[in-house]
């Protein structure tokens, strides 16, 4: 998981403990507020129709009596009843057919018929629902003489509660939504940096020794980023300390090796001894080696140095240009398919990776066998006839001056044409790599290159 998201995940806790530490209490307060507010009014109302049936149960006037029911029952949006002191009904904004009925059994109406106040929340059997009901005693010389009752359907506070619910649940995820907006900005912000660190190692790492971070984001941020550019300014200069000491010192050694191979040379023309002449040819054969060794530990230095600008290189074109550069040989065989496509490099880096791999094919392989360079489709591979690899030697082949089994057993050669490959192409961001072939008959060595579209 990426820092950014890690950042944006703690931010989201917190945020959801914040907004339900804040909401949930919210949300209960709302309800209880709710809740008793419909509980309060429903008691009032009770109060205000009792109050104003005094009159009316006293005369037995049941015309102003059903009125005042219907109005009540439309300010409080519910059922109201007036019952006379034995529990009849005789006022009822519901329906007209309960007038004359006795509710005398009804809880809320029997507490108020002995004159006290009732509400109770209880299941109606004949509405199928539950109900709110509110009873007010409606009293005559402070005696009962009558009860009021006002009933409710708890559906529909239970749907006010619900909708409050729902704005409270919106307003926090407007909140969480905006707060994780903010943080991603914020998110940003931090892992920016850490990002392009992390591409400026990584060039690094492929070998630009140049690159350097911007300081940038916090003070630990920057003090990273200013440490890092230290880092890799002390790094190159190391590196490019070492190239001029090995490029100084393959070059101050060919005047000699020059000069000790004249020397051996007159050596060989002043005797006659063919004991001498055969020692002084094998020191003419080590005096040679080491000067192909000093050679490529030349061009091994300069690699990282070279300004060649890239490319589009038809790989099909460069196997073929190999062919033709060792086409003395007899032995050099090209397959140039159809599609191989166009790689992004110097064409010099190239041409001169094919040519350590093809003199590395020609040298392990038989003297009459063939050594085939063929381009494919993101690269080109050098096969040859030779004794293969040894297993777990696929890698170490790379090493400067490992020379591997065949090397050790076979012909001479300095241990660096590999390598030299190996750091030609991983300058364009490809690669070398060796093994060997399915049929068994030797090694192929696969150099592979980014394609371009030009």
């Amino acid at each position: 998981m990426s820092l950014r998201s890690r950042l944006l995940l703690a931010l989201a806790y917190v945020l959801l403990l914040a907004i339900v530490a804040l909401v949930v209490p919210l949300a209960l307060s709302t309800r209880d507020r709710i809740d008793s507010e419909v509980s309060s009014q429903a008691r009032s109302q009770a109060q205000v129709v009792a109050a104003s049936a005094s009159e009316g149960l006293e005369h037995r006037r049941t015309a102003p009596l059903r009125a005042l029911a219907a109005a009540a029952a439309e300010n409080t949006r519910g059922r109201v009843v007036i019952v006379d002191r034995t529990g009849r009904v005789v006022a009822d904004s519901g329906s007209r057919a309960t007038i004359g009925a006795s509710y005398a059994s009804r809880p809320e109406i029997a507490a108020a018929l002995r004159g006290r106040a009732s509400q109770v929340e209880r299941f109606s059997d004949t509405l199928g629902t539950k109900l709110l009901a509110t009873a007010a005693p409606v009293l005559l010389n402070g005696r009962p003489n009558g009860a009021a009752r006002v009933t409710q359907d708890v559906a529909a506070r239970d749907r006010s509660v619900r909708r409050a619910w729902g704005g409270l649940a919106l307003i926090g995820a407007l909140v969480l939504g905006l707060g994780l907006a903010a943080g991603a900005v914020i998110a940003g912000q931090i892992a920016r940096p850490v990002r392009r660190l992390e591409r400026a190692a990584a060039r690094i790492a492929a070998g630009d020794l140049d690159t350097r971070v911007r300081v940038e984001g916090s003070a630990e941020q920057q003090a990273l980023a200013r440490e890092f550019n230290t880092m890799t300014e002390r790094v190159g200069r190391l590196v490019s300390s070492q190239r001029e000491f090995v490029a100084d010192a393959s070059h101050q050694l060919r005047t000699p090796l020059a000069g000790l191979r004249l020397r051996i040379e007159e050596a060989r023309a002043e005797t006659s001894d063919p004991d001498a002449r055969e020692e002084l040819d094998a020191a003419l054969d080590e005096v040679d080696r080491l000067a192909l060794i000093v050679g490529e530990l030349l061009e091994l230095s300069r690699v990282g140095e070279r300004d060649a600008p890239g490319e589009a290189v038809d790989l099909a074109d460069a196997a073929a240009r190999a062919g033709e550069r060792w086409a003395p040989s007899g032995r050099v065989q090209v397959r140039r398919p159809e599609g191989a496509g166009r790689a992004w490099c110097a064409r010099a880096d190239l041409d001169r990776t094919l040519d350590a791999l093809v003199e590395n094919a020609l040298r392990y392989s038989p003297d009459h066998g063939a050594v085939v360079v063929a381009a494919h489709r993101g690269g080109v591979d050098v096969l040859d006839e030779g004794a293969g690899l040894a297993a777990g030697e696929e890698e170490a082949v790379f090493d400067r001056f490992h020379r591997g089994s065949a090397g050790r057993t076979g012909p001479g050669g300095t241990g660096l044409g590999l390598p030299i490959a190996r750091e030609l192409a991983r300058r364009w961001g490809g690669d070398v790599t060796l093994a060997n072939r399915l049929d068994g008959h030797g090694a192929v060595a696969r150099v592979t290159l980014p394609l371009t579209d030009s």
